[in-house]
């Protein structure tokens, strides 16, 4: 994966307010930490590092130039984001050389297409890899062409680039191939979910009825007190 150059400038503001007013500035609040140094509060630019992001993935390499003069390589370790507004709330990066070995989650994707009236489970849908901190794959795949029902694909059947080595044992289920359910088996469940349903309406229509019941009850009671002090 190539390397995205970006520019960052240090921290000065931390908490929570300080990450709110810095992400109000357009900017990812980020903190760079490894190889026993000591962790560096920076700002990214909210753009260019969703970009980065969006078109290599949560691996991406970053060159980052800091605007005190600092310039050092670097790997997202984890990703805050705001869930809603889909926006980056902050990012842990750790700090990578040229040439050194690194483990990372890197995603799987299935290709081609599995034998007729057959479902995929997903078991895992990332695999641990070692690699080059500045070769880490963006994804990697594994073949489901032509499997048939009760086959599964393991760690082992993935494709890996050279020079990137699994970190997992090589017989963990990434996929299991299953057999559809027949139209037969789909139309017997259907009895069932509607005898559910009725019985969830039923339990709901007897709880509305004992609350309107209890709420009734008082305005009666209410008359009757009413009444006798009327005539008192």
């Amino acid at each position: 994966m190539s390397e995205v150059k970006i520019s960052a400038e240090p921290r000065t503001e931390f908490g929570k307010g300080g990450a709110r007013r810095t992400r109000r500035a357009g900017k990812v609040p980020a903190v760079l930490y490894g190889h026993g140094e000591k962790p560096k509060h920076i700002a990214l630019p909210s753009r260019e590092f969703a970009a980065a992001i969006r078109k290599g993935g949560a691996n991406q390499l970053f060159a980052i130039d800091i605007t005190d003069g600092t310039q050092v390589l670097a790997l997202p370790k984890a990703i805050q984001r705001d869930p809603i507004r889909d926006t980056f709330e902050h990012v842990d990066l750790i700090l990578v050389r040229r040439g050194e070995q690194v483990t990372v989650e890197v995603p799987v994707q299935l290709t081609g297409e599995a034998a007729r009236d057959t479902l995929i489970v997903h078991d895992h849908d990332t695999l641990s890899v070692t690699a080059d901190a500045t070769k880490v794959p963006d994804h990697l795949e594994a073949s489901i062409e032509g499997l048939e029902a009760g086959s599964q694909v393991t760690a082992g059947d993935v494709q890996l680039p050279a020079g990137v080595e699994l970190a997992v044992d090589p017989a963990l289920t990434v996929a299991a191939v299953t057999a559809a359910p027949t139209a037969e088996q789909l139309e017997a469940t259907l009895p069932e979910v509607e005898v559910a349903t009725e019985e969830a309406e039923a339990e709901v229509g007897e709880v509305t009825e004992d609350s309107e019941g209890a709420d009734a009850a008082p305005t009666a009671e209410g008359g009757e007190n009413t009444e006798a002090r009327t005539e008192a």
